[in-house]
């Protein structure tokens, strides 16, 4: 385990689904079963839980996570995760330094210590990347197929090619998404300006790390499916007792 590698753990209070985070899954809270894989982790060595909700804050303690307590700016619904991670960094700090900061999504449960661990050897093998994130290929949403609703409320295309689209998304440059289960980021691109957008913490050299079933949690049918992946891949339950 390294401490310049932290796990910064990210999940507000108000949500459309309440208390997804701490939901029940399989009889443990929804963030615990990604606390338990950062826990396993080869290389994390420090462990923050960043929420306005002393209740998440609370359950993050059973697994050794130190609370962050956001300011409400950053806990409304239109509050930037970039802007989050940017104000834990800073708490973090004040500690000690780190090089590499694991951000995990407290609405995630689909996540494996080697999911993590993979991306931080990645990033750490490259000191030319800026950050490692897992992704899933999804053609059937290729930005090329997107629509959108002009002024005359008509739809037009979303992004206009200068040459012809197929109409057949194999024949489309492949389409890659955030499963949003962790970010392996450098520190150094967290605090430099210019990031790809909408995440620019990320930096401009990401790399995808591909994997395939991860989900975040939006509604119960997403609780349904968690757990059917978490039985389907043998995931270990929570258990913090050696901690």
């Amino acid at each position: 385990m390294n401490d310049r590698i932290a796990a910064l753990m990210i999940g507000r209070g108000g949500s459309s689904l309440k208390n997804k985070n701490i939901l029940p899954v399989h009889g443990h809270p929804l963030l615990l079963w990604s606390a338990a894989a950062a826990r396993r982790s080869t290389f994390i060595g420090r462990y923050y839980m960043s929420s306005d909700s002393e209740d998440i804050l609370s359950v993050a303690r059973r697994a050794g996570y130190t609370s962050i307590l956001r300011p409400p700016e950053l806990a409304t619904s239109t509050s930037q995760s970039s802007d989050v991670v940017r104000h834990a960094l800073s708490v973090i700090e004040e500690e000690n330094p780190v090089d590499i900061i694991v951000v995990q999504h407290a609405n995630v449960g689909t996540i494996t210590e080697k999911i993590i661990d993979d991306c931080v050897r990645e990033l750490m093998a490259d000191e030319s990347l800026s950050s490692v994130v897992p992704c899933h290929v999804n053609n059937e949403y290729n930005p090329y197929r997107a629509k959108k609703c002009n002024d005359e409320s008509l739809l037009e295309p979303f992004i206009q090619s200068e040459g012809p689209v197929s109409a057949n998304r194999q024949d489309l440059p492949s389409s890659y998404f955030f499963d949003h289960s962790i970010w392996a980021l450098r520190v150094s691109a967290i605090k430099e300006p210019g990031g790809q957008k909408p995440w620019d913490c990320m930096g401009n050299r990401i790399k995808p790390y591909l994997t395939s079933g991860c989900l975040d949690v939006h509604d119960l049918e997403d609780i349904e499916k968690t757990e059917k992946w978490i039985t389907d891949n043998n995931i270990p339950a929570p258990d913090f007792k050696s901690e």
